[in-house]
């Protein structure tokens, strides 16, 4: 997994650091590369956002469609992560969190 210049990983909350390789492999086995994030909590987010909490990242939308579309990836990503994992594709990038449903 790549971190995009000036990414701070070193706060982000267990459940969220322990999906990171899964996160990188599900990216790889795809045919999209390596992962990258793109945010953490710097930079400018909703001000209830999970990333303030250290439980948010962003990773950068992949550029190249290899093996399945983005919309694809989304799921997979959803599915891998479990339900406690909100993904949401936005724009240029996707956005992970984990957000306990109970």
């Amino acid at each position: 997994m790549l971190l995009k210049l000036g990414v701070d990983i070193a706060r982000l909350k267990r459940p969220i650091r322990r999906k990171l390789d899964l996160i990188d492999n599900i990216f790889e086995r795809n045919g999209y590369g390596e992962a990258v994030i793109s945010s953490t909590y710097e930079g400018d987010h909703g001000a209830n956002s999970l990333h303030y909490a250290d439980l948010a990242i962003d990773l950068r939308r992949p550029k190249k469609r290899i093996t399945i579309t983005l919309k694809d990836l989304e799921k997979d990503l959803k599915e891998s992560l479990g339900k406690d994992f909100d993904v949401i594709l936005e724009g240029n990038h996707f956005h992970i969190e984990y957000d306990p449903k109970g």
